[in-house]
């Protein structure tokens, strides 16, 4: 499984002109599910990302976690994450898991970090076509892979 997290002062998922999603201070979770991902994969990075310390504290360091700080999170599913590049100029997907694979490691992704976190956790639609907004603070960006 392969996460970009990216902390943010706000963050926002809009389908069909709706908005479905939406959190302030907090986490955008752009979430990459390959073919040998499995459950194990979903409790390394529910264990990881709500102590994972990337909100700054009174002196501007990095010390405090998502849940120090009660911010939110919203989970996008993102296949091209899974994305080779290695040959040719179009990306090859092969490595990106099949839906009917992914939705239920996706959705396991949603209801262990809702129980871990003690937060609400805002999504988008598996395989929809989502209009992602954020205010990126900082910016903090960083990639998690549990193959890694």
């Amino acid at each position: 499984m392969r996460v970009v997290v990216q902390r943010v002062s706000e963050a926002s998922v809009t389908i069909d002109g709706r908005v479905e999603g939406a959190i302030g201070q907090g986490i955008l979770i752009l979430l990459g599910i390959e073919t040998t991902d499995s459950s194990a994969d979903v409790d390394i990075l529910v264990a990881k990302l709500p102590k994972l310390r990337i909100f700054s504290d009174a002196e501007g360091k990095m010390n405090l976690s998502c849940s120090d700080v009660n911010g939110g999170y919203l989970v996008i599913s993102q296949f091209t994450l899974h994305a080779s590049t290695k040959k040719g100029n179009r990306p090859s997907y092969i490595q990106a898991a099949r839906p009917e694979q992914a939705v239920p490691l996706y959705e396991e992704f949603l209801k262990k970090l809702a129980l871990v976190s003690n937060q609400s956790v805002q999504c988008g639609e598996f395989g929809a076509d989502m209009k992602v907004s954020l205010i990126n603070d900082g910016p903090v960006t960083i990639l998690i892979d549990t193959k890694e």
